[in-house]
């Protein structure tokens, strides 16, 4: 199962997030998730979206740089020691993680952590082994955030 995020290369400046938002909104393209870092002058946006190659292409035709990052997207429990759990094997395992972000889907129950590490497939694969569910582009579009979250 494979997931993607489009990655933006942006300069740090007003207007970039809604020349980027605009466009999506123009073709109806949902944004599930982000990520906005900046370093200096230049940043980059992370972006999880309904359909990750439409955004990509949509972007880079009118003339935003926008690139297909694959990404581990994993499935924790919302509770303490959950993103620990995920943390401790990865490290057991060695592996290096280059970028990361999280969500809560269903309070105190689930959550999402989103890795982008060097070899997708190992990760992917050591995960599953140990019991990990994986999500794939499709998964975290239709992901429904707080939908049982008691007021």
């Amino acid at each position: 199962m494979k997931a993607y995020q489009v990655r933006i290369p942006a300069e740090n400046q007003p207007g970039v997030l809604a020349r980027v938002t605009g466009v999506l909104s123009r073709e109806k393209l949902n944004i599930r998730a982000t990520t906005i870092s900046s370093f200096g002058e230049r940043g980059f946006f992370n972006l999880i979206v309904d359909d990750p190659e439409r955004a990509k292409k949509v972007l880079n035709r009118e003339g935003v740089e926008a690139e297909l990052r694959e990404v581990v997207a994993v499935l924790i429990t919302d509770q303490p020691g959950g993103l620990d759990k995920l943390a401790q094997f990865l490290a057991t395992e060695r592996v290096n993680i280059e970028n990361a972000y999280g969500f809560v889907i269903e309070s105190r129950v689930r959550a999402v952590f989103v890795l982008e590490v060097a070899d997708t497939a190992r990760v992917r694969e050591l995960l599953k082994k140990a019991g990990f569910e994986i999500l794939s582009s499709q998964a975290m579009a239709d992901i429904e955030p707080f939908h049982y979250m008691k007021y």
